[in-house]
């Protein structure tokens, strides 16, 4: 009798816990149906990071703006993402994962609307924080709700058809974003985001079931401050050191003070998460040998896979003269072979050693960068998809082992903590690629174009050659008198020399991606991914 009374009232108790949601736990497909919920954010989140690429040029042009401030479009999203991912795990314990998971979409939705209403390129920039702000809540939290609510045995199929979200925001986002610049405007790149947030936050009150930890912990200010001021500054002076309005360069006062603050505000954000009780970024997990070595590997991964991303978009439209739409159609494959791999390498992540799946992959996206490196202005199609097409492959395989790795030995109670961990290096890497490859596009950019004028010696019999011809062209091809023709003439030659500059610097970009990736894959082999039996598997459920 006593027996029934105390199952009666667990039972009760787990209808009450639950009734708000629809969704009954204990029930297997709630699991499916909770990581359908978790992908509408993901995609969301993602689609942002890719789909705003091609909209840049337009971007620019409206603006009357260069690549060093409209950099900054992209940056500040990531920026705030990388910023507020670490606090995403505080307010999720504090105030429970679905409430802070349905304010971050709230956030993101009222951002992309923001985004949408934009008259300046500081407004937009703005507005991209806010998105960042919201998504940088949507994604450690999507990831941690996955990896609580799925067994260790099925934590890595889960992972990949998460995955998924995130390889179709690339390749229907510059797509969805090419569609939308060239046939209306590129405002709706951020509107389409609003009524996907709209479905967002309605799957998530009638599918997620409120969870809050037994642990409450007391907010980290010095942490948060300190790593506030850090990323900005450093980030701002990177994309500063070579921009056109910087005649001093990386000398300038500015830019030496910024680097200076950025630097104590790291010191002292390290001091304190090593020495407060309950850290912003629990640091010591780091300690943890797979955590800390996939979180190394992330990082460098992260340089050039962002970065790279944010390269191409601008190559074939200011070079190659595709459209918004034709541009954002060649990462359609991308995603969709992403996509593909990326449940399959979860499965052989859970069947095989994970390291395999992952260097394969690795050795896959640094060869794609290497064929990138070699681009001109008579690269062919063929020749573009197919470096993109091996990219998507090596995408697919790196992601989820490499994720199922780092989360293995984390508690369950730290898995908050870790997924923040993990995500916030992502978008850290990312951040600094876009900042650190812009940089250097900017700055080759300025030496090729100085070696390809030097070369340019304006008596030698070919120049002359080629400037006749192209004089006898414009003239009588383009009905131009003749003076005119001699003057429009030698702006195209400047034109393509400058082209030719621009594309070098490119292909610099490209090969120091390929290095970096390759440097990136070589910890890889340290990983310690030995299986163990669990004696006592963690439950999926607090009772």
């Amino acid at each position: 009798m006593v027996r029934r009374r105390i199952t009666t009232s667990h039972k009760i108790r787990r209808l009450v816990r639950t009734r708000d949601s629809g969704f009954h736990p204990s029930n297997e497909s709630y699991r499916w149906w909770l990581l359908a919920n978790v992908m509408i954010g993901t995609f969301m989140a993602v689609l942002d990071a890719t789909i705003v690429n091609v909209g840049l040029p337009k971007i620019m042009a409206s603006f009357g703006v260069g690549l060093d401030k409209i950099e900054w479009v992209v940056t500040a999203y990531m920026l705030a993402m990388a910023v507020m991912l670490p606090t995403s795990g505080w307010l999720a314990d504090r105030f429970g994962y679905k409430r802070i998971y349905f304010w971050g979409l709230l956030l993101f939705t009222f951002g992309s609307f923001l985004c949408g209403k934009s008259g300046d390129e500081n407004m937009l920039i703005v507005a991209r924080v806010i998105q960042g702000l919201g998504a940088g809540a949507i994604q450690p939290i999507g990831m941690a709700i996955i990896t609580r609510e799925f067994p260790p045995n099925q934590r890595g199929i889960a992972l990949g058809f998460w995955s998924i979200a995130a390889a179709a925001s690339v390749s229907f986002g510059p797509l969805m974003g090419g569609f939308l610049v060239d046939n209306f405007n590129w405002q709706l790149i951020f509107d389409i985001n609003v009524p996907i947030g709209v479905v967002g936050m309605l799957a998530t009150i009638i599918i997620q079931r409120e969870y809050k930890s037994n642990q409450t912990r007391s907010f980290d200010l010095t942490g948060f401050i300190s790593v506030s001021i850090f990323l900005p500054l450093v980030l701002y002076a990177l994309a500063e050191g070579n921009a056109a309005t910087n005649s001093q360069g990386w000398s300038a006062p500015y830019i030496l003070i910024c680097f200076g603050i950025s630097a104590i505000a790291l010191v002292v954000f390290i001091a304190a998460e090593f020495t407060a009780k309950e850290p912003l970024i629990d640091l010591r997990l780091l300690s943890n040998y797979n955590f800390g070595m996939a979180n190394a590997i992330m990082l460098i991964f992260s340089l050039g896979m962002f970065g790279s991303t944010f390269l191409l978009p601008l190559y074939l439209q200011n070079s190659l003269g595709y459209t918004a739409l034709q541009a954002g159609a060649v990462f359609l494959p991308v995603g969709i072979i992403q996509g593909i791999m990326a449940p399959v390498s979860g499965r052989l992540a859970d069947k095989i050693n994970p390291k395999i799946p992952t260097m394969i992959g690795v050795i896959l996206l640094a060869a794609s960068f290497f064929l990138n490196s070699s681009l001109s202005f008579l690269t062919e199609r063929h020749a573009v998809m197919l470096a993109l097409y091996i990219r998507g492959l090596g995408m697919g395989l790196v992601f989820t082992p490499l994720s199922t790795v780092s989360l293995k030995e984390i508690p369950r109670e730290k898995m908050a903590q870790a997924s923040g961990i993990f995500n916030v290096i992502r978008q850290l890497g990312g951040s600094f690629g876009v900042a650190v490859l812009a940089t250097i596009l900017s700055s080759r950019f300025s030496y090729h174009s100085e070696m390809y004028g030097q070369a340019v010696d304006k008596y030698s019999p070919v120049f002359q050659q080629v400037n006749t011809r192209m004089n006898y062209m414009v003239e009588h091809d383009a009905g131009y008198s003749p003076a005119s023709a001699r003057q429009l003439g030698g702006v195209m030659i400047s034109s393509q020399v400058t082209k030719e500059a621009y594309i070098q610097a490119i292909d610099d970009d490209f090969l120091i991606a390929g290095f970096v990736t390759l440097i990136g894959g070589i910890p890889i082999v340290l990983l310690r991914t030995k299986r163990k039996k669990l004696k006592n598997p963690i439950p999926l459920q607090n009772e």
